[in-house]
């Protein structure tokens, strides 16, 4: 068992360029994207909190996944954005392992909150009549307790199996961050037994969730195929598209990238597929789940006094 001492103090984050001006476009559109993804995630969280015709079960996991994503971005981008203007890219070692671990948590945790929102659109669709007291208060808290506890200790067991190997140099990591596949590249030890590990927990981690997703899925859709009216079935539909979009954007680039092996892992794929689940996705998750929600939309213009000449 190696010790948790290293010969390296601190990290090189290489991003994606050395030309300056490739790195002053790409700062332009990651603050764009970053601010968006802020005032879009904040206003969602605010609209949820002020507008008690959205306190219900699934805006209420709506907001926990909008706080999850400005939180998700904030580990990575502020300090991307200072690395693309600035000649010094380091990040320490405790830093680093910092850094890891957050970022673990949160996504692990999101993941897992898109079965639980899965969930929710099962028990709505398919037991309409008894909504309100499946999905009490309690069990929505407890169900997101569940997430977080689910993130926080699989996340340490992520960190403590890639930070246990000693880093003797070269020093350069080959991303925007230090996440778990681009660090381990720079073990001076094998790493087998990390990629075992890193498997093991990705089939847990992703293929789980995504197992009790479809099975939701499946069962709603059954349930919907018995709906007579063709606007019902257009309604209940709609309802899950959202939802079905946001979890393939975030899961199908995670699980290419946490379950394939080390060896066979591009750095230049690893920060595209990074930057899709990381920051893209959480871009786009309140447009997403705003453009085609009537609820929000109303709730938006309560909000602004732009719908009380409509009201």
């Amino acid at each position: 068992m190696h010790s948790w001492r290293c010969s390296v103090s601190e990290f090189i984050l290489l991003g994606f360029s050395k030309d300056s001006q490739i790195n002053a476009i790409l700062f332009n559109v990651f603050l764009f994207l970053y601010v968006s993804t802020l005032v879009g995630n904040g206003l969602i969280v605010t609209l949820i909190h002020r507008d008690s015709r959205l306190h219900t079960p699934m805006y209420f996991f709506l907001g926990v996944l909008s706080m999850l994503d400005m939180s998700y971005v904030t580990t990575t981008v502020p300090q991307m954005l200072v690395h693309l203007v600035c000649q010094k890219k380091t990040i320490s070692y405790v830093g680093c392992v910092a850094q890891m671990y957050i970022f673990l948590v949160l996504g692990i945790t999101e993941g897992w909150l898109f079965s639980v929102m899965a969930y929710d659109r099962y028990v709505a669709i398919c037991y309409p009549l008894r909504y309100k007291v499946i999905m009490s208060p309690w069990l929505c808290g407890a169900m997101v307790v569940f997430c977080g506890l689910w993130g926080v200790s699989c996340s340490l067991v992520y960190t403590v199996f890639t930070m246990r190997l000693p880093y003797c140099g070269p020093n350069e990591i080959n991303h925007f961050f230090c996440e778990v596949p681009a660090v381990l590249k720079l073990a001076c030890a094998d790493t087998s037994l990390n990629d075992q590990v890193d498997f093991i927990l990705g089939f847990i981690l992703l293929l789980v969730p995504l197992s009790f997703i479809l099975a939701s899925y499946i069962c709603i859709f059954a349930t919907i195929l018995r709906i007579r009216s063709a606007q019902g079935r257009l309604k209940a539909f709609s309802t899950c598209a959202s939802h079905i979009t946001v979890v393939t954007m975030f899961c199908g680039p995670a699980m290419f990238m946490y379950m394939n092996p080390g060896a066979n892992a591009s750095p230049e794929r690893d920060k595209k597929l990074a930057l899709f689940y990381n920051v893209i996705s959480a871009f786009l998750n309140p447009i997403i789940y705003s453009l085609r929600n009537k609820d929000v939309k109303r709730a938006f213009l309560k909000l602004t006094g732009w719908g009380r000449t409509t009201e």
